[in-house]
């Protein structure tokens, strides 16, 4: 027959404290009643100046992008398109050039 060992004053006093500071942090981490995540909260309206100013930038964004892409065809602009057959042996010779560039044998 076992029989349980007298209740220790001192570790039941710990006890009571590790369990009050587990309950803290617990609240700790609990978000308050009227907290609301960023994403529901209502939005506060933009004054009028601030709105044109982010019009102003998002035009100035788009513009720079349609100049980019603009530039950005136009340096592909002079390639041939359907005249290939005849340019087998440029493209031949221009392969053979880039080996040799990146290559690093010497050109005696």
């Amino acid at each position: 027959m076992t029989t349980t060992p007298p209740a220790d004053p001192r570790i039941e006093a710990v006890a009571a404290r590790l369990k009050e500071a587990a309950q803290k942090r617990a609240e700790a981490y609990v978000p308050p009643t009227d907290w609301q995540p960023i994403w529901k909260r209502p939005r506060k309206p933009k004054s009028m100046k601030a709105k044109k100013a982010e019009l102003a930038k998002q035009r100035k964004r788009l513009k720079a992008a349609g100049v980019r892409r603009f530039y950005g065809a136009q340096s592909r602009r002079p390639r041939p398109r359907q005249n290939r057959i005849g340019s087998a042996a440029a493209r031949r010779d221009a392969r053979a050039l880039s080996r040799m560039r990146h290559s690093n044998a010497w050109l005696w």
